[in-house]
């Protein structure tokens, strides 16, 4: 049993509504596909999203990566052994994150399907389950988010992810109070500045939202990635819960992190670390140094976010995840997979990650 073909082709999806957060604006859902099969036919899946702005992943580069480097490290490999080659591909290059995950998920999907098992439960979880996920409202004017937030709840989400910090903290707390009024008081309320605050600004911003008595749930990467002294300094200085996300790519990132009690919890994304793989190791770290978690994702595909999924129900995490991008598809390049009900993920009891079709 040997690994006979790499292949590499553009997945693309349209969004139904534009998504907007302080670092981009897409209407899109664009990744490298990367397929890897054996010499039985069977077929594991894997995506490199493309986020110019937070990861620096590129289709291109992602491409020639895999093409380049990695694929050939895998033809006539024992997909069965897929731990050690996600090792070796891991220490074939550096950087290109989408990349590596991309291989690593579908070594993943396609060991799982060699096993005849879901890929939760290659993970360790059990055969079939369902994840709660939030849904985000994308950045906008008070009355925009006031009726997204209102739409989103009748629909069942029963958290919901703001974006702020695309201008002054005045201006985010009147958004976030148009959220909770529109709302009410039983819907969960978590904020997301995607790095867009100075700490002074994300201090005053967050203090307005304390003293308003918002009930606001944690707030996520209020300042700039590599500037973990101002997260130290930010989560010093309110008593909301900080959410390290842009801030922790690897297992170097968060253990600074911890060091300088700089955030209460972490955002892990297989597109930024690198996989599942690495993945697993992030959420058994956060959890052994007491730091919550939640794992998240870019605008993947259900490729991508059935992944995540996946590992949510296998490792659990601190609060509910993020992991709502298919809800934001207009329509999708995927048949099969996961699929997303309301604010659940449910989770097929099919071999692999039981996505069956690329569409064209």
């Amino acid at each position: 049993m040997v690994i006979t073909d790499v292949n590499t082709s553009i997945l693309r999806s349209p969004l139904h509504t534009p998504f907007v957060t302080a670092l981009r604006r897409t209407t899109t859902s664009d990744s490298l596909l990367v397929t890897i099969t054996d010499d039985e036919g069977r077929t594991g899946y894997g995506e490199a999203p493309q986020i110019w702005q937070v990861t620096g992943a590129s289709i291109p580069g992602s491409q020639a990566c895999v093409e380049e480097l990695l694929a050939p490290l895998l033809i006539g490999q024992d997909p069965r052994a897929y731990v050690d080659l996600i090792h070796r591909v891991r220490g074939a290059v550096a950087g290109n994150e989408a990349a590596i995950c991309a291989v690593d998920v579908a070594l993943h999907d396609l060991a799982a399907r060699v096993a005849g098992i879901p890929l939760v439960q290659l993970l360790g979880g059990s055969a079939a389950t369902t994840v709660e996920t939030d849904v985000t409202l994308a950045a906008g004017t008070v009355d925009e988010l006031a009726a997204a937030a209102k739409a989103r709840a009748a629909e069942g989400f029963s958290v919901l992810k703001a974006k702020v910090g695309t201008g002054t903290a005045e201006q985010d707390v009147a958004r976030v109070k148009a959220i909770r009024d529109a709302v009410g008081p039983d819907v969960t309320i978590r904020l997301d500045a995607n790095q867009g605050w100075t700490p002074r600004e994300a201090v005053r911003a967050i203090r307005g939202l304390e003293d308003a008595d918002l009930r606001i749930e944690l707030v996520e990467q209020p300042v700039r990635r590599l500037d973990i002294e101002g997260l130290a300094w930010v989560s010093d200085r309110v008593e909301l819960p900080i959410l390290a996300d842009e801030a922790v790519f690897s297992v170097h990132d968060l253990v600074t992190v911890i060091r300088h009690r700089a955030a209460d919890m972490v955002n892990v994304k297989l597109a930024k670390c690198g996989g599942l793989l690495a993945a697993g190791t992030l959420l058994e770290l956060a959890k052994s140094e007491g730091i919550a978690t939640m794992v998240g994702c870019m605008m993947e595909s259900e490729i991508g976010v059935g992944a995540a999924a996946s590992l949510v129900a296998a490792y659990g995490t601190s609060v509910v995840s993020d992991l709502d991008a298919p809800w934001w598809f207009a329509s999708s390049a995927v048949r099969g997979g996961m699929a997303l009900q309301s604010n659940q993920i449910h989770l097929a009891d099919l071999p692999g990650s039981s996505v069956d079709r690329i569409l064209e």
